[in-house]
């Protein structure tokens, strides 16, 4: 989306759409970077550990649904064109990791999450009330969840069968990619968010976790 172009209210809203549409059917914009686990052999895994893998990838799934549409929301109610920018740059970019868990899941005879619409209406009204807080608040909100979905990731790594090299190569991919995004949003001027909500996020999170893994 070009900043110097004036789009008319319906003009975004059919581009709204178009984000959501694109984002819960699997087909949101990506930069077009390879798949990571393409390299790796697929070594037999387990039942069990299929399972799981397809659980804790369902999982990642569904936060990058989280992602596309935090995004989203807080590009539109951004009221800096560089802020606004960079929130719709890093949903593009977040889009590739949507992009691999969905293959991943496919390639583990698994599927998404079936309550990815709840995921993404929740995310977008939390994003949109971010943007409406003003750019620092805003982009505060993405340093402190890019840091929770690092740490997050982590344990993925930790989880994830030794053998599933698929797996493990893609998730250690996103949490760099989300690294960098934590950063480039605390070296544009992120705030530092107060503690509790800091522990309110952390809470939405866990219980989106423990659904997303069976459901």
């Amino acid at each position: 989306m070009r900043l110097d172009r004036q789009y008319s209210f319906i003009d975004q809203v059919c581009l709204g759409f178009d984000q959501i549409l694109r984002a819960l059917g699997d087909h949101p914009q990506t930069t077009g970077r390879g798949y990571p686990g393409g390299k790796e052999k697929d070594h037999d895994l387990t039942l069990a550990e299929k399972k799981h893998a397809a659980g804790l990838m369902r999982v990642n799934h569904a936060g990058e649904i989280c992602a596309q549409a935090l995004y989203h929301g807080q590009a539109l109610a951004s009221r800096g064109s560089q802020t606004g920018e960079k929130m719709r740059q890093a949903a593009i970019e977040e889009g590739d990791h949507l992009a691999w868990c969905s293959q991943r899941l496919t390639e583990l005879e698994s599927h998404t999450s079936y309550l990815n619409p709840v995921w993404y209406l929740g995310s977008f009204c939390i994003g949109l009330t971010a943007g409406l807080a003003g750019d620092r608040w805003s982009l505060g909100f993405v340093a402190e969840t890019e840091k929770q979905v690092v740490q997050h990731l982590q344990g993925h790594l930790q989880e994830l069968p030794e053998k599933d090299a698929k797996s493990l190569r893609i998730v250690k991919q996103m949490q760099a990619d989300e690294e960098q995004h934590r950063q480039e949003a605390v070296d544009l001027g992120a705030a530092n968010l107060p503690r509790p909500v800091q522990k309110l996020m952390s809470w939405v999170s866990r219980v989106m976790v423990k659904t997303a893994y069976y459901i």
